[in-house]
């Protein structure tokens, strides 16, 4: 059994969701991960708020860091869920669950984690 990251990329994430739509959102959230969890394959996760966040980018022997992930970008990271599953094929199952999907241009990046498996 290998571990997956679904990656949660939001597009225009910035825009202001009301409390209502935000409480839905969670509870459907929620209400997902359980049933991942009822199947003992959740492993962990975690939502990545946009404030107090920066960007170091590579400017030859510097880098730049600027306040980000803001305005300039499209598409934001919101966060991640780490399943456990037999192949890819079975966390993108699971990935085609993810409430975030609802939103149009949302989309779910599925990615196995490297365990000591250098390029593989």
């Amino acid at each position: 059994m290998e571990e997956y990251m679904l990656i949660f990329r939001h597009e225009n994430a910035q825009n202001q969701v009301s409390p209502e739509q935000m409480q839905a959102w969670m509870k459907q959230t929620m209400d997902w991960i359980g049933g991942i969890a009822a199947q003992n394959k959740y492993s962990g996760g975690n939502g990545l708020p946009f404030d107090d966040a920066r960007v170091v980018r590579a400017t030859g022997a510097d880098a730049i860091v600027t306040n980000g992930p803001f305005g300039d970008i499209k598409e934001t990271i919101g966060g991640y869920v780490i399943v456990k599953a037999g192949s890819v094929d079975e966390a993108v199952e699971f990935a085609k669950g993810c409430p975030i999907l609802v939103g149009e241009g949302n989309s779910v990046e599925v990615r196995r984690i490297a365990r000591g498996d250098a390029g593989q």
